[in-house]
This record gives structure tokens, C-alpha cells and sequence, in this order.
């Protein structure tokens, strides 16, 4: 009788952790933000290489969570030096000034088995604008360090520059596509200890 009476208890609390709500920390050495724009007929990729942020995510609700993320604009690489100080330079993002940009999610909302769409408001210098994510959950593993747990997603979604006074010089701008393709891989942690 006592094993048993053990045994329900240690599952009563299983079943409690799982049911709390857990934030997971943005891992910025295994996350990534990669972003594609034309250029006259080709398209060229660059990529933000810092991001951090807090995933809340309620396991037993998924459509609950909400993820909150700052992309540190400066650290925007596009392999190309002289194309990297431009596009930082008030003609773009002018990081001087606006050196992060930031995601506020408002909903997850369940498309699929593993698949959401997580609205949110994007803010890239003084302009917010809400977009959708299209997001897939890749699952939940146990991290390297004993009580830590894992959370990976991949997330896509398009922008325009224009909304975000991204266009750029007036000359650029024919040669410049005005569609953003983002493309978001996420890990983050959450440590139970």
C-alpha cells in the first residue's frame, strides 16, 4: 500500500510540473534569423545572428503561449562589408538610432498537429506593425545539463520594407525588391532547477 500511495504521489507531481506553465530563455548561439531580399533579378540572404527573448509556453494548452523576442539590428550580417555598413546607415535601419527591434506575440493560434499561427506585433525602428508567423513546433528534448529542457521552432513570414520606412534611396528602390522573406530558427531552454 505504501509503494502505491509513492508511486500516485511522485505521478501527482509529474503531472503538476507538466501542467505549470514553463518560460524557456531564447538560446542566441543556437537561434537564428535569416531574412532574403531581391535584388534586380536574384535574391541575395543576410542573417540577424543576435536575438534573445522568453517563450512562455503552457504544454497542456500550447495556444496559450507566447514568445517575446529583440533582434539586435546591428549585429546584421550580409557577408559584405561595405553592403552591411549601408544597410545599418539611416538609408535602412539607421542603428545608430534604432539598434533593436522587437516581436510581442498576441495569439498562437493551431493550424496543424505541430503548426501555428503566432500573431504578434513587429516594431523595426518607430513603426509597429502586427504580422503573422507561420510556425512549427519541432518539440521539446532534455538539454545537456541535468534539469534543463529544450524547445526548438521554425517560423517563416514576409514583410514589406516600405511599411517599416525600410525603402531605402529613391534609386534603390526599383532595384530593390519591397517583399521581406524571414526565416526564424529558435532554440531556448528552460531550467527547472
Amino acid at each position: 500500500m505504501k509503494r502505491l500511495l509513492a508511486l500516485l504521489a511522485t505521478l501527482a507531481l509529474f503531472a503538476s510540473a507538466r501542467a505549470e506553465v514553463e518560460t524557456y530563455k531564447i538560446d542566441p548561439v543556437h537561434s537564428s534569423i535569416g531574412y532574403n531580399l531581391r535584388h534586380i533579378l536574384s535574391k541575395f540572404t543576410s542573417s540577424f545572428t543576435k536575438v534573445s527573448g522568453d517563450i512562455t509556453i503552457d504544454r497542456e494548452n500550447l495556444e496559450k503561449s507566447s514568445v517575446t523576442a529583440a533582434i539586435d539590428v546591428a549585429a546584421l550580417t550580409t557577408d559584405n562589408e561595405g553592403r552591411d555598413k549601408h544597410i545599418k546607415s539611416p538609408d535602412f535601419f539607421d542603428t545608430a538610432r534604432f539598434p533593436t527591434a522587437t516581436f510581442k506575440s498576441k495569439s498562437f493560434k493551431k493550424t496543424g498537429e505541430t503548426t501555428f499561427d503566432i500573431t504578434g506585433d513587429l516594431t523595426i525602428k518607430d513603426v509597429t506593425k502586427e504580422v503573422v508567423l507561420k510556425a512549427n513546433l519541432l518539440g521539446f528534448a532534455p538539454g545537456m545539463r541535468p534539469g534543463t529542457f529544450l524547445t526548438g521552432w521554425e517560423a517563416t513570414t514576409t514583410i514589406k520594407k516600405s511599411e517599416f520606412g525600410l525603402a531605402g534611396p529613391a534609386m534603390l528602390q526599383k532595384a530593390l525588391g519591397d517583399d521581406v522573406a524571414l526565416t526564424i530558427n529558435i532554440e531556448a531552454g528552460f531550467n527547472k532547477g
